[in-house]
């Protein structure tokens, strides 16, 4: 009876020690005939974004992959070379894409083309010619480029371009250090909370005694990517016009915030 009664006794003291290893956030303790409330409230604040960030690079094509890297390799340090002169900062420059795929020949429309060309009905390659085989290599390198001064931003991608850049995407805006327009955000979000709570408590003839907890929501930029250019740019194009404006116009940050208040009669 004694080993059972021992073993009872820590098998008790084992599932206390498991409990008491779990947090546990304490009921907040309201007086009798008090209400609680929750509010949630979103800040906003408009601020000039202040960066333009886009993606430049180079592709390239070789019948060896050695001979596509190399060209590639060639033209993007020229690309990299005019942005420094650009007055882009080293750490402003990321490479973002280094990569190099074979390319395939497609015998079937190669056989359409030819027909279509020479007027003649359509004839399938025979089933060995229709396999498709490598006839090259593609090579891509891009950087990703934040850009610091946004009223250049047309000129410096034109003098890529010229500089053999044939793929740019980009911009999106932001903000290099969104803090202080967050905080503004969470304090109109926090006013907005404080004036809902009062608003409910006056149509429930209450009024807010106190706020028991404060959750933060996630903040973001209210503004969607700008789109430049996509795609390819041949590099046989003529020169670009001149660099057309860049409108960079105001990102919008967002703070969300959920408030318990205690209500008590008014």
């Amino acid at each position: 009876m004694k080993r059972i009664g021992y073993l009872l006794l820590l098998g008790a003291g084992m599932l206390s020690a498991g409990a008491g290893a779990q947090t546990m956030s304490p009921a907040p303790v309201v007086a009798t005939g008090n209400a609680l409330l929750t509010v949630t409230a979103e800040g906003k604040a408009l601020e000039a974004p202040d960066l333009a960030i886009f993606n430049a690079g180079v592709t390239t094509q070789g019948k060896t992959a050695a001979e596509a890297l190399s060209a590639n390799s060639t033209a993007m340090e020229r690309v990299i070379a005019q942005l420094r002169r650009a007055g882009i900062a080293e750490r402003d420059i990321q490479t973002s894409n280094l990569g190099i795929e074979p390319v395939y020949s497609d015998p079937n429309r190669d056989a359409a083309l030819a027909a279509r060309y020479a007027g003649q009905p359509y004839v399938p390659p025979a089933a060995d010619a229709a396999v498709p085989k490598i006839i090259g290599y593609r090579a891509n390198n891009s950087v990703s480029v934040r850009q610091r001064d946004l009223k250049n931003f047309g000129r410096v991608i034109d003098t890529l371009v010229a500089a053999g850049a044939n793929q740019v995407n980009g911009p999106s805006f932001a903000m290099d250090n969104p803090d202080p327009a967050l905080d503004q955000a969470r304090v109109q979000a926090m006013r907005q909370a404080r004036a809902r709570a009062e608003l409910y408590a006056r149509a429930a003839g209450l009024k807010v005694l106190r706020i028991l907890s404060i959750t933060e929501g996630g903040g973001f930029y209210g503004s969607p990517p700008v789109v430049f250019a996509r795609g390819a740019i041949a590099a046989s194009a003529p020169p670009p016009p001149p660099p057309a404006p860049v409108q960079p116009g105001e990102l919008q940050m967002t703070a969300n915030v959920t408030v318990l208040f205690e209500l008590t009669p008014g």
